[in-house]
């Protein structure tokens, strides 16, 4: 497949990037300055800013599924599904954040008295991001969740998913890395499971 990813130059994009060419598809990596990214075989750049409507369509025209890593402060769903549905694109996968998580009936992550204040502002982005997307009938929108500690790690390729609640493991530790994650976004993307759903990995 011909996969987009917006926000290629980021720590997540870097995976997903190697995870999609493990997997021989092909990746449009798009970022402000994703013509610095070393040449690889498999990968075409494209310079965009995602405030820039009309060169971020054009970035990822052409491609079967857009994947956006873009931090939430910096653009709204609006300017992700108006690119992908411009370009007519009709798969849009989003990762996503874990603030909006429910770690009890009623209660997310990002509302409990421990969430660090820090994370607060691009939490409530992540989830206004979100709760715009579950209005969104055009586009095969997924949106992943990682779990609270999102960090590069180990390729295992051992994790559960879940749905709506954060996922904790055994020792208490919520937690997934980077490498991981990547592996359950392109598994969705060859075998979708979780269209206009919102779903989470982890340990």
């Amino acid at each position: 497949m011909k996969i987009a990813i917006i926000g290629a130059t980021g720590n997540v994009g870097t995976r997903l990037t190697d995870e999609a060419l493990r997997r021989g598809h092909t990746v449009t990596a798009i970022a402000r300055q994703a013509s610095k990214l070393p040449t690889r075989d498999g990968v075409t750049t494209r310079d965009a800013d995602v405030a820039d409507a009309k060169a971020l369509a054009d970035a990822v025209r052409g491609n079967d599924v857009v994947i956006s890593t873009v931090r939430f402060l910096q653009a709204t769903a609006a300017q992700i599904t108006d690119a992908a549905k411009t370009a007519g694109i009709k798969r849009l996968l989003v990762v996503g954040g874990a603030g909006s998580l429910y770690v009890a009936p009623g209660v997310q992550l990002i509302d409990t008295p421990e969430f660090p204040d820090l994370y607060k502002a691009e939490a409530s982005a992540g989830r206004d991001f979100l709760n715009a997307l579950r209005s969104e009938s055009q586009l095969e929108w997924t949106f992943l969740s990682p779990s609270a500690l999102f960090t590069p790690g180990e390729r295992t390729g051992k994790f559960r998913l879940g749905k709506e609640d954060l996922l904790v493991a055994a020792d208490g530790k919520s937690w997934i890395s980077m490498e991981d994650y990547a592996i359950a976004m392109l598994d969705e993307i060859e075998q979708p499971k979780h269209v206009r759903e919102r779903f989470t990995v982890g340990y």
